[in-house]
C-alpha cells in the first residue's frame, strides 16, 4: 500500500469517526434523561455504522470481531460503572469505570479474537483497516450499550 494511500484511508477514518462521534454524543445528550429510549437511541445509533460500511463498501461480516469486541466491552462496563457509582458515588463509579475498562478490554480482546480465527478459518476475507475496525468497534460498542442500558431500565422496574 502506498504512502498517499494509507494517508487517505486515516483521513476518511477520521471524519468519518468524527462524525459518527459528533452523531453519538448529540443522541445521547438529547435523550439523557429519557430512561425508557436511551438505550433504544443506542442501539438505533448503532445502524449508522452500517451506512459508513454500506458508503465504503466495507462487508459487515468482515468487521465482526471487532463488533464482537465492542458489544462485549462496553455491554459489561456499564454494569461496572453503575454497581461501583451505585455503592460508592462519583468515586465508585470512576474506579469502577477504569477497573471494568481493563477487564472488558481483555474479555473483549479475546472475544475479538477468537472471531477473527474462525473468520481465517472460514477464509472469510478480514482485512484490518483504521476505517473498518473504527466502524466495527464502535458499532459494537453502541450495540452493547443499547442492550445493557436497556437491560439496567428493565430492571430498574421490578
Amino acid at each position: 500500500m502506498e504512502k498517499n494511500s494509507v494517508n487517505e484511508n486515516m483521513l476518511q477514518a477520521t471524519i468519518s469517526f468524527a462524525i459518527f462521534a459528533i452523531l453519538i454524543i448529540g443522541g445521547g445528550a438529547y435523550f439523557v434523561f429519557n430512561k425508557p429510549l436511551i438505550g433504544p437511541v443506542f442501539l438505533g445509533l448503532s445502524l449508522v455504522g452500517l451506512i459508513f460500511l454500506k458508503f465504503f463498501k466495507i462487508k459487515i461480516r468482515s468487521v465482526y470481531p471487532d463488533i464482537i469486541f465492542g458489544i462485549v466491552d462496553n455491554g459489561i462496563l456499564l454494569f461496572g460503572v453503575i454497581l461501583g457509582g451505585t455503592y460508592a458515588g462519583i468515586g465508585g463509579a470512576i474506579i469502577g469505570g477504569a477497573a471494568g475498562n481493563a477487564i472488558t478490554d481483555g474479555l473483549g480482546g479475546l472475544s475479538e479474537g477468537y472471531m477473527a480465527e474462525i473468520l481465517r478459518k472460514k477464509r472469510i476475507k478480514n482485512e484490518r483497516t483504521s476505517l473498518s475496525t473504527m466502524i466495527g468497534k464502535m458499532m459494537g460498542c453502541l450495540i452493547g450499550a443499547g442492550v445493557g442500558l436497556s437491560l439496567i431500565w428493565l430492571i430498574s422496574l421490578f
